[in-house]
């Protein structure tokens, strides 16, 4: 049966099908409010919290952090939460443990991305998961990039980070399912200060 194939013909229709929703990379909607912070990444919430983190300048500062999970039936496009300016792109090589757990933020292999929109810091990390083993990034230093546009893919199951700063008002929730580029993921205030890094000590 399928087209004489059999079963193995099956199977790998089955898969053909399986790969083409995974890398499907359909056009969205961008909200167009400014003093938003969009969420750069289909999945589900798995954390909110603050961290202290070295940004690209070589200095470190406090931010909001929000970690989503990418389960294989998510599109794997990450956007960018704000329009600004590519400051600096990091990739580290690192471990393939399961993205669910917190430890895959610091031990897989991930890139960082940070921008400056506003004199505001924002980064997204791609972290490779269990069976992500390969993480693409598409934009370049000193790019220039439009709210929700395409940054890169991780392939396959992965956890995507969103930081920005702790003056925005968080609009989800652990355990909310939210689309990349659509779903709001804070409020910046109207006349939000700048955020200088400190020196790395």
């Amino acid at each position: 049966f399928t087209l004489g194939w059999g079963f193995i013909g099956f199977i790998f229709l089955i898969l053909f099908g399986f790969v083409t929703s995974f890398f499907r990379d359909p056009d969205r909607p961008i909200p167009s409010d400014p003093r938003l912070v969009l969420c750069p990444a289909d999945g589900k919430v798995v954390g909110v919290d603050e961290v202290e983190i070295e940004m690209g300048e070589g200095g470190r500062a406090r931010l909001r952090r929000v970690s989503f999970f990418l389960s294989i039936f998510n599109n794997h496009i990450q956007r960018a939460p704000r329009r600004g300016v590519v400051k600096s792109i990091r990739y580290t090589p690192g471990k393939f443990i399961n993205a669910m757990s917190d430890k895959s933020s610091d031990e897989n292999e991930n890139n960082l991305i940070w921008f400056e929109s506003e004199e505001q810091p924002f980064g997204v990390k791609q972290i490779a998961g269990l069976i992500a083993r390969r993480v693409v990034c598409s934009v370049r230093t000193g790019q220039k990039v439009a709210a929700g546009q395409r940054i890169g893919l991780i392939r396959f199951g992965s956890r995507v980070e969103a930081f920005f700063p702790l003056d925005a008002r968080v609009q989800v929730q652990i355990g909310q399912t939210v689309k990349g580029g659509i779903s709001i993921l804070a409020h910046m205030p109207e006349k939000a200060p700048a955020i200088k890094p400190e020196p790395a000590e």
